[in-house]
């Protein structure tokens, strides 16, 4: 959990607004298909800077402000979000590039896993934030594929360099990970790798291959920081 997850929390009103700001956010985030997506996705996203320019004179409080902080919750479709909806709303240079690693205010959109108690160091009348929740149960096995996913690739590629590495929380999951996957292998041996009848039982237990999907959420690394991790980001 980031240092600052602790630090100042939302005043009631603050955090009613914010929760506005999350409903009205996933009410409009598009449904797509490849084929016509990013025009669709831009349409929908120029609509609604439009809409909210002009509610803007009629002191909506939904309205954008000079600054956008999109508090990206780990594993629930931040990504994709910020890509096709946020990102479409300012030019590169609005943005606040790598703000995972390095963040700077001037730009207009920051994006990042920090927690809301970053918004201290914002401006606190010019600032919208914005965030995407998510079902606690389905975030947590996203959380353990996707350390899985990304920890196996150094099964490959032992040496590989990831910007992921330098992101809470995979900087703690994915070595974790990483560690269990080459103390599996070496355990049964490299060239002893085979198909386990517990693959086609239950995907999330195949403990010659990987550490079990009940050991994962068992473990004290993954109470510090999983378990409750999306509130502690918020509040």
């Amino acid at each position: 959990m980031p240092a600052s997850a602790s630090a100042a929390r939302p005043r009631p009103n603050r955090a009613r607004a914010l929760a506005l700001l999350v409903l009205v956010s996933v009410a409009l985030l598009p449904l797509v298909s490849s084929d016509d997506g990013y025009k669709h996705c831009e349409g929908v996203v120029r609509g609604w800077a439009d809409s909210s320019a002009g509610r803007e004179e009629d002191g909506d409080r939904l309205s954008l402000k000079d600054l956008l902080f999109f508090l990206h919750i780990p594993r629930t479709g931040g990504r994709a979000y910020s890509r096709c909806f946020l990102k479409k709303l300012y030019t590169n240079a609005q943005q606040c590039p790598r703000s995972y690693d390095k963040l700077r205010f001037d730009p207009r959109l920051v994006v990042s896993h920090d927690d809301y108690s970053l918004t201290s160091k914002l401006p606190r009348e010019r600032t919208s934030v914005v965030t995407i929740l998510r079902n606690p149960v389905d975030r947590v096995f996203s959380t353990y594929e996707f350390s899985v996913e990304v920890a196996a690739r150094f099964l490959v590629h032992p040496n590989l360099t990831i910007s992921t590495l330098d992101t809470w929380p995979w900087k703690y999951l994915v070595p974790w990970m990483r560690e269990d996957l080459f103390a599996r292998r070496d355990a049964r041996g490299i060239d002893q790798v085979h198909s386990s009848k517990k693959v086609k039982a239950y995907a999330y237990d195949v403990e010659d291959m990987v550490m079990p999907l009940h050991q994962y959420t068992s473990d004290p690394v993954a109470h510090e920081i999983i378990h409750n991790g999306a509130t502690f980001q918020v509040w």
